[in-house]
């Protein structure tokens, strides 16, 4: 199933937010972690993920610093600012509101046989 570009879109911020709120990371990471979470159903791009951190950091939502790893590669990796938690705070929020509305209509058109749309 092919996700579309505006709920990936809408659903990016949140998600780099959380996976950043777990702890210092690089990209690469972020990208292993998303796919991780969604159950490989989740497959970003660089050039999806790099423009999102770099607005992400000139928002304050972030801030970064370059380190060399154990394998001797400069990374730049991403921390979560304390604007960045408030944000995310208020995205999660967001979602469940969201994710419940869904969720109640969904099951009303199952209840209601009124819609043959199949749920998992």
């Amino acid at each position: 199933m092919n996700l579309s570009k505006d709920l990936m879109a809408a659903s990016s911020t949140p998600l780099v937010l959380g996976v950043i709120a777990e702890g210092e990371t690089y990209g690469y990471e972020i990208v292993k972690r998303v796919e991780e979470l969604s159950g490989g159903k989740l497959q970003w791009t660089d050039g999806m993920l790099y423009p999102l951190l770099h607005r992400l950091e000139k928002q304050g939502f972030l801030i970064s610093r370059w380190h060399v790893g154990d394998s001797n590669r400069k990374r730049k990796y991403y921390a979560i600012t304390e604007d960045g938690r408030k944000t995310l705070c208020e995205q999660q929020q967001q979602w469940q509101i969201i994710n419940q509305a869904l969720n109640k209509v969904w099951r009303d058109i199952q209840r209601s046989g009124s819609h043959d749309i199949e749920f998992a």
